[in-house]
């Protein structure tokens, strides 16, 4: 992506690596990100793979006039092999070590340090936007803007309604009444039988259909605060991770 601050500021660099995509970023020391997503073009082993993303990220760096480099990595055997404290024996990952090692000699301090993959929550998002894009041989790709919000978009679904009815309280009452809002206008009243058309009521519930036919019943935003609590912290709390739960 296109650098928005000076070389010099430029302190470490991340490196992740699934297959045949890789991930990394920069970052400057007021945490200012830099993410860079690739993908190898030609068939390799996994480390292999790994060790080209080590290399594409260090020479991102070189490029970058850093000085004082860390290079985090999700691959144990990457990064102890880089380290010296394991063998490298795979005559495949023998060239990657000794290229790696003349590339270091541009730093003046260079370290490695392994990480777990879920510490990167990023990369995810980036090894699905380079899956996305069709490669031509010699093709270059414009750059890419991403934006990062400060809170889940989801926590807005769930705000008190300010007029005290539910977000469904004019589609339950044209179900069951076939009364519009009071005021509403002619474009108000088709949208509005056009939206009923896919509710169902029963006893007082209201529900919506799913494309699957599964009812879905629609619930006000105090329920749905309830709802989550009792999900994420009560007698029905779940044991799986943060985002299978999303």
């Amino acid at each position: 992506m296109h650098p928005e601050f000076p070389d010099e500021d430029i302190m470490a660099l991340f490196e992740e690596k699934v297959e045949d995509e890789d991930r990394a970023a920069l970052v400057s020391p007021d945490n200012q990100y830099i993410h860079f997503t690739a993908r190898l073009g030609f068939n390799c082993m996994n480390n292999m793979a790994k060790y080209e993303a080590c290399a594409l990220k260090i020479q991102a760096a070189i490029d970058f006039n850093v000085k004082l480099l860390k290079v985090y990595g999700d691959s144990a055997l990457v990064i102890h092999q880089l380290r010296g404290e394991w063998e490298t024996r795979d005559h495949k990952l023998i060239p990657y070590q000794a290229y790696i090692k003349k590339l270091v000699e541009f730093f003046d301090d260079v370290s490695y340090h392994h990480v777990h993959r879920e510490e990167n929550q990023i990369a995810d998002a980036l090894v699905t936007l380079a899956s996305m894009f069709q490669l031509t041989p010699h093709g270059d790709l414009s750059y890419i803007e991403f934006r990062c919000h400060g809170k889940p978009a989801n926590c807005c679904l769930i705000e008190e309604e300010q007029d005290g009815k539910s977000w469904y309280h004019d589609i339950k009452r044209y179900v069951e009444c076939k009364e519009y809002p009071q005021g509403a206008s002619d474009n108000d009243t088709r949208t509005l039988r056009r939206l009923a058309a896919g509710f169902f009521l029963s006893g007082g519930i209201l529900y919506k259909q799913n494309h699957d036919m599964v009812l879905l019943r629609c619930v006000d935003a105090k329920e749905v605060e309830r709802m989550l609590v009792e999900v994420h912290e009560g007698s029905f709390g779940t044991h799986t991770n943060g985002h299978a739960m999303a």
